[in-house]
């Protein structure tokens, strides 16, 4: 089978093990101090890539500050989120079921913030995918306290809270960055990405980093199976003009993030859990439908 055709899933599976990576580096290494090495390392690749092809660099300040804003956006306030969640106790599971809320809210936003006019269909899979996520975060915060809240409730609204980061991100560089190499373009998001984690990592926590060997692959992957494996399959899909079918193939993250975790990571797979990902599945897809406008 061709590379064209195993490309849109490859990305989902590499894409997924986002979720997974961060359990592996739990108290090897605080998880804003990771990050802050990581996006370093990530910035030096995709420099040093753009450097050996001849990518074309921006020339005009002003295309170098939007690309630096949608990383911190993109990837230093929803990883930096994200991972610190995962360190602070939300399963990789259930932290793989929120990501569902980046595709879902921005669909939800697009009729006010570009124009987008949403289908009946589109509109009961957005209401079906947050019923869904309701139904898979109940087993996690079922029995939270005014007293537990701050290790049982926070990381989750903090996840949460990333989604929107992503979202924000997302819809910043379809407005500011429709042109440009995504090469020199993904330099400038993770030097933004490293500004944003290096300030949480001063505030946030206590900077901890032990140059173990089990963190080293986990760093190793998410430099180069992660920053650098999955956005050069997009960068393959962006020129063979299939980024439509990595797209729709997103709504298998949650079940996907899941399955892994299982098998990984000796998550339960609870029946709420199962349930409610099947829900945002089904949400997803049919959000993600092109069918006629509502009127």
């Amino acid at each position: 089978m061709s590379l064209e055709r195993l490309a849109p899933a490859l990305f989902v599976l590499l894409w997924s093990t986002g979720w997974i990576a961060p359990v592996y580096g739990i108290g090897h290494a605080s998880a804003e101090i990771f990050l802050v090495v990581r996006f370093a390392l990530a910035a030096l690749a995709f420099a040093g890539l753009s450097l050996i092809m001849g990518a074309r660099w921006p020339r005009e300040p002003k295309a170098m500050l939007h690309a630096t804003i949608s990383g911190m956006l993109l990837h230093g306030v929803y990883l930096g989120g994200v991972w610190w969640a995962i360190f602070n106790g939300v399963p990789a599971s259930v932290s793989g079921v929120i990501a569902a809320l980046q595709p879902l809210m921005t669909a939800a936003l697009a009729p006010w913030l570009v124009r987008e006019r949403l289908s009946l269909v589109q509109i009961t899979g957005l209401v079906l995918g947050l019923v869904g996520i309701l139904i898979a975060l109940s087993p996690s915060m079922a029995g939270v306290t005014a007293e537990t809240f701050s290790a049982q409730g926070l990381p989750i609204l903090i996840n949460v809270g990333a989604m929107v980061g992503a979202v924000l991100g997302t819809l910043y560089q379809k407005r500011y960055l429709q042109v440009g190499d995504l090469r020199t373009i993904g330099t400038f998001q993770y030097l933004g990405a490293f500004l944003v984690v290096a300030v949480l990592a001063l505030i946030v926590e206590e900077p901890h980093f032990d140059f173990s060997l089990p963190l080293m692959g986990v760093l190793l992957w998410s430099v180069f199976g992660l920053s650098m494996g999955a956005v050069g399959l997009l960068l393959y899909l962006v020129r063979r003009g299939q980024v439509a079918r990595a797209a729709s193939l997103i709504y298998l993250i949650p079940p996907t993030v899941a399955v892994e975790s299982f098998l990984l990571l000796g998550e339960p797979l609870q029946p709420m859990m199962i349930i409610g990902t099947l829900i945002v599945v089904v949400g997803l897809w049919l959000a993600g439908r092109k069918t006629n406008a509502t009127t």
